[in-house]
């Protein structure tokens, strides 16, 4: 059995690590150079750096910061915000990503998806999906959790697959940054139905939860924030609570 990953988020706006609540009330939290390669040092398996920013303003792609982060990091890191074309995340690439992840834009454009896939394969492919649960169905939204599309999630992730993505980084806003735990129910549903791993992020709030979601939600890789920028659990007590718990953890 592949090893779980643990992988601390880094939304970055305006150059700065940030983190809010339901996609909300967002507050700086440092520098994501620092943070990056602090958690590369602690034993993070790979890291998320998604400018949340850059499809909403329109802003250009934050190459240059990404250059900065491979000199300092050696663990590999996945990249998103603003990429629309195939050269947006060839730049990307070029800089230093590992992986390039793509929302908002997959969403306009599905074929974007059998774009990059092509050109450079589908594990350096990751589509974020981002959805909320209301009357028991699971609202596709883009442009950072502001606006709803005609999408569902199990289609649209399903979709995602066929043309080419490598992985699936499922967001539960109904649970972003509750602490409350992962959408574990509708996690499971998305790794027994796909064939590719699956990304959970939305919820961690304690060392339980990252049990909970590689068990029960059969995760293969478990993202989180704020626990980790506010130091409330060190990755390596992390590791060590999941190993004591039978998980396969690097």
């Amino acid at each position: 059995m592949l090893a779980k990953r643990i992988i601390p988020c880094l939304d970055i706006r305006n150059g700065k690590t940030v983190k809010g609540i339901n996609f909300e009330n967002v507050v700086d939290v440092g520098d994501p150079v620092e943070l990056g390669a602090k958690y590369a040092r602690e034993g993070a398996d790979e890291l998320v750096y998604l400018d949340i920013t850059a499809t909403h303003e329109g802003r250009n792609l934050f190459a240059d910061l990404v250059g900065r982060i491979a000199e300092h990091l050696n663990i590999p890191f996945t990249v998103g915000g603003g990429i629309k074309h195939v050269r947006d995340a060839d730049v990307l690439l070029s800089a230093g990503a590992d992986k390039v992840s793509i929302n908002s834009s997959a969403l306009r454009d599905p074929e974007l998806i059998d774009r990059i896939a092509g050109s450079f394969g589908n594990q350096f492919v990751v589509v974020a999906i981002d959805a909320q649960l209301k009357d028991d169905k699971w609202t596709v939204f883009m442009n950072g959790g502001r606006i709803p599309v005609d999408k569902e999630l199990y289609s649209w992730a399903h979709e995602a697959q066929e043309r080419g993505a490598g992985e699936i980084l499922f967001t539960s806003m109904n649970h972003d940054g509750t602490k409350d735990g992962y959408a574990n129910e509708t996690l499971r549903k998305l790794s027994e139905s796909l064939s590719l791993p699956v990304i959970a992020s939305g919820g961690a709030g304690k060392k339980e939860h990252f049990v909970e979601v590689f068990e029960g939600g059969q995760a293969d890789a478990a993202l989180a924030a704020s626990i980790f920028h506010y130091n409330e659990i060190p990755i390596p007590e992390l590791k060590n609570y999941l190993k004591q718990n039978n998980i396969n953890v690097r």
